[in-house]
This record gives C-alpha cells, structure tokens and sequence, in this order.
C-alpha cells in the first residue's frame, strides 16, 4: 500500500484565506442584498500597467509567427528580464547583485515553501509571530516542526514575538538558530524595518552561521529613500540571506504570476562531511529541475515595469493604493483604534475594539459594516486581539469603508 507524508496531517484545520472566503461566502448567501467590501485577503483591484499590457501584446504576436516563436525558456529567466531586475532593483541602490544570481519564478509564495527542497532535516527555524502563514504551514508539510500545541504554535519551532510593547520588531533570538524568516515591509503588522534593525539581523546570522530568508514582496511601497529596500543594502548580507521579491503587489500580478528569488554565489554552507557547498548551485539545480521557466509573454510583461513609462505607471498604481491605506489609517485613528503600519506597506494594523477577539470582530465588522478584514490570530498566536486591513481596493469602495467603521465604532466619546 502506498503511504501519505503525514506531515499534512498536522496541519491546523484550514489556511487562513480559504477560511476567510467561507465564511464570507456564508455571510452573502444569507444577506444576498448587503454591500460586501473586501479588505481581507492582500490581493490587488487596479488593472495592470498598460505598459505591461502592450508589452505582452506584442510578446503573444511573436507567439504566432514562426519566425519569432518561443519554445521553453531558460529556466532560470530570461536574460533581457534578470538583467533589468539587476540593474534597478539592485545597481541602482549600489547593491552587487548579478543577473546570474537571480532566478524568476511563477511566484513568492511558490519559492517560500520551495527553498526548503535544499535545506536539510534538523535546522533550528525561527518564526516570527505574527506572521505569514505560508512560512509556517511549508515548514510543516515538510517534517520540520513537531505537533501544534493548544495555543496553536509548533514544536520545534522558534517563535519570534512581535508585540505592541516592542514596536512590532521581532526580538533576537534568545538560543541560536539556523534559519530565520523575515519579511519587511511586514506582512501583517505594515512595519518597516531600519538599516540598523537589518544590520542586527545579519551580524547574529554571520556570528551563528545561520540563514535568512528575507520575504521583499512590498519593498515597491518604502516611500523613505533612507529605508533599505533589500537586505543585501546591508554588507555581509550576500553570505548569509535568500531575497525573495514579486512582481504581484508592485505591478498586480497577482493573476499573472512572475517573482524572482536572489540566490548570492557568496552564500555558502559546510556539509555534514565538511565540504562546502554553494546554496546557488543548489537552487540552480532545483529550479532548473522541478520548473520550466515562467511564460515569455508575462516576462516581456514583467520587464516593461522597467521601462521609463513602466516606472512612472507602477508609482501612480502604488500612490493610489497607498492613498488608501492613509484614508484607513487617520479615519480609524480619528474614530479611536490604534492603528500601526499602513505608511511604508498596503496593510493597517488595528487592535480590535472592546476586548473582542480577532474572529470575534471579524464577524461583528462584516455583520455591522459589511467590511471583511483579516483576523490578527490568523497570522499567529500573537496576532490575537488585532485585525489587518488592506488598502488594495478602490479609493471610493476604502472611503465608504473607512465612513461605515467610523459610523460604527465610535470608540472616543
């Protein structure tokens, strides 16, 4: 008989965002007439850049004539696509990343769980809470954690908390780690991280031989020129961190599909028989193994955003977004939440009002205001007692839900 990997079953109930659509789907199959507005799940609402469209226009024409056709692709991405990617993501910000040391994919998320196919068994992770689930729920299905406990966390991993009373910035860890996951600007808290913050992170990570695994999918919304866009700004950094970027929040692929994840030749580890071992080898010879390559027509697409009309099309799209997530933040803070982020990220950070717990509000918000959010304990034990909102909606569908919430909850007499 064949076997399962059981590592599945230790999977809490259902992930986060599935949860979320049912209960909402629950809720408008009972009130077919209520004005439902989306501010849960982190997925765009504007269309994509029309520089990006034509660029793929054109690139599905090559697609039908002979002459120009396009079998597979490199696997590791086209060269006109990671060359871009060097120059202005990184060359621009004087960071030394090469185009051979980039690799695009279908995806962040994809290539978050992916990563652990080159880490072996026993690695000490460090999580912060709260946090993506994805980083979690990866590491379980890949054997690295032990049961979930009553409190909803993890055997065997490592929680780091992010807490009001420290400015939502995960402590060091108090025992070394092997592998760390951070994410800046911070999904779900919106906190943006400081040189000096980076700079801490990396010197444990040189000191304790250990990885990080920096998750840069909203570096595109850091307005402060000062803030470090990547963790490779901060030196040493190319020996001990993974860079994983998308092009779903910066340009609205999130239906297209296309990321990159930066693999430096510098980061090297020692195998259990002492040899050393280039982790970009290793990826390498994963990606080019399970993976074919994204679509040539939404790489063309992808490498428009680089263009001079590109650029100023993917600023307005995030000045639009970030519009919102103003709106947000100073109508809830007029109405009397503490609010966090929503400056340098999409994403507001609410406690919820009266003590509720943060399902308890979600019910109470999509019942009242007929708003949908994210429940803080979604993203982890610490996450309790505060709610996230997103600001990827239209500006007139974020005002009628801010006016709702603030008619709702008025919270300062």
């Amino acid at each position: 008989m064949f076997r399962i990997n059981e590592n599945f079953l230790k999977l809490q109930s259902g992930y986060l965002f599935p949860e979320i659509g049912r209960r909402v789907q629950a809720y408008a199959a009972a009130n077919p007439e209520a004005p439902i507005i989306r501010m849960g799940i982190g997925d765009v609402t504007q269309p994509l850049p029309a520089a990006c469209i034509a660029a793929m226009h054109e690139a599905v024409d090559e697609l039908a004539n002979s002459t120009t056709f396009r079998g597979y692709g490199p696997e590791q991405g086209y060269a006109f696509l990671r060359e871009a990617i060097a120059e202005h993501d990184y060359h621009a910000r004087k960071v030394n990343i090469q185009a051979d040391e980039i690799f695009v994919s279908d995806g962040s998320k994809c290539d978050c769980g992916n990563i652990l196919d080159i880490l072996g068994a026993g690695n000490r992770i460090a999580i912060c809470d709260p946090v993506y689930p994805v980083y979690v729920d990866t590491n379980v299905m890949a054997g690295n954690t032990g049961k979930v406990h009553d409190g909803g966390r993890y055997g065997n991993l490592v929680y780091l908390e992010m807490r009001e009373e420290n400015n939502f910035e995960p402590p060091l860890p108090a025992e070394p780690v092997d592998v760390i996951y951070l994410c800046y600007p911070n999904n779900p808290t919106g906190m943006v991280a400081s040189r000096e913050s980076l700079r801490r992170w990396v010197d444990y990570a040189l000191e304790h031989r250990s990885l990080i695994l920096f998750d840069a999918a909203y570096e595109a919304y850091i307005s402060d020129p000062e803030l470090p866009r990547s963790i490779f700004e901060i030196e040493g950094a190319e020996r001990v961190a993974i860079e994983f970027r998308s092009f779903s929040k910066t340009a609205g692929f999130t239906g297209v599909r296309c990321a990159f994840t930066v693999v430096p030749k510098a980061l090297d580890v020692t195998s259990s028989d002492g040899t050393t071992v280039s982790l970009h080898s290793l990826w390498h010879r994963r990606h080019t193994t399970k993976f074919n390559g994204a679509s040539y027509p939404v790489q063309r697409g992808a490498a428009a955003i680089y263009s001079t009309e590109g650029r100023q099309q993917i600023r307005d799209l995030i000045q639009g977004y970030m519009r919102n997530a103003a709106t947000i933040r100073e109508g809830l803070a007029e109405a009397g939440f503490r609010c966090f982020g929503g400056v340098h990220a999409p994403y507001v950070w609410l406690k919820t009002p009266d003590g509720m717990s943060s399902w308890e509000f979600f019910d109470d918000l999509l019942s009242r205001c007929h708003v949908v959010g994210t429940p803080g304990s979604g993203f982890g034990a610490a996450g309790e007692g505060y709610f996230r909102l997103s600001a990827f909606n239209s500006h007139t569908n974020t005002v009628q839900a801010v006016e709702r919430i603030m008619s709702a909850y008025a919270l300062k007499s």
